[in-house]
């Protein structure tokens, strides 16, 4: 499950080139994945689940690393999903990409002992739709798939570092993540099984009369 040397691997600097993350709760992500995961985005912004967890190894403990996480579109279409089917169909072209923003792990800037020792989590992170977003909610637009991809850069201590940005971070992309975007659950699956697998949602188990 570690995802090593991914493209570009090579040509990075010796603190990242043996960077290699795994991916927590990845048989849940999976489970989500078959069905065909959805992710409620809020004007508010609201919490991903599963929540993007890693693990890591490889990096230099007494170097400073900044993680950071970024969503891209899977294509350039608009989605609506066919209850009659069950399915997601395509609906014409995708609307122009909202503002890309990233989202930084709060407790960046840290050795990389301290972030080897335990699971990485990111969830602060909130996604919204709302374009005017001022808190920092990485924007998306409901109805598109992304595939959200996990950062992990090397904080060098050189006076011209810019030079080297290129070489100084490397990147991870698990498929199993790929979300569609979406303001209400489509597929009544998904509902079940985040209730189902959700600590946060047992308001709504208690008040389901089924089992």
């Amino acid at each position: 499950g570690w995802a090593g040397d991914g493209p570009g691997a090579s040509g990075k600097n010796q603190h990242v080139c043996h960077a290699a993350a795994r991916l927590e709760m990845g048989s849940l992500w999976e489970e989500f994945n078959r069905l065909g995961t959805e992710m409620i985005v809020t004007k508010a912004g609201r919490r991903m689940f599963p929540t993007f967890q890693v693990k890591l190894s490889g990096l230099d403990p007494l170097a400073d690393y900044v993680l950071l996480m970024d969503f891209i579109p899977l294509d350039d279409k608009r989605y609506r999903y066919a209850f009659h089917s069950s399915s997601w169909l395509a609906a014409g072209r995708a609307e122009p990409a909202a503002p890309g923003r990233v989202h930084f792990h709060p407790d960046s800037p840290a050795k990389g002992a301290q972030w080897m020792r335990q699971i990485v989590s990111f969830d602060k992170l909130k996604l919204t739709n709302n374009l005017l977003d001022d808190n920092g909610h990485i924007i998306l637009n409901s109805m598109h798939r992304y595939q959200p991809r996990f950062h992990v850069v090397f904080v060098d201590p050189r006076r011209d570092s810019e030079r080297f940005a290129h070489q100084n971070f490397k990147s991870f992309s698990f498929p199993e993540t790929q979300f569609m975007a979406v303001t209400a659950y489509q597929n009544h699956r998904i509902t079940q099984l985040k209730i189902a697998s959700n600590p946060f949602a047992k308001g709504f188990r208690d008040g389901d009369p089924e089992p």
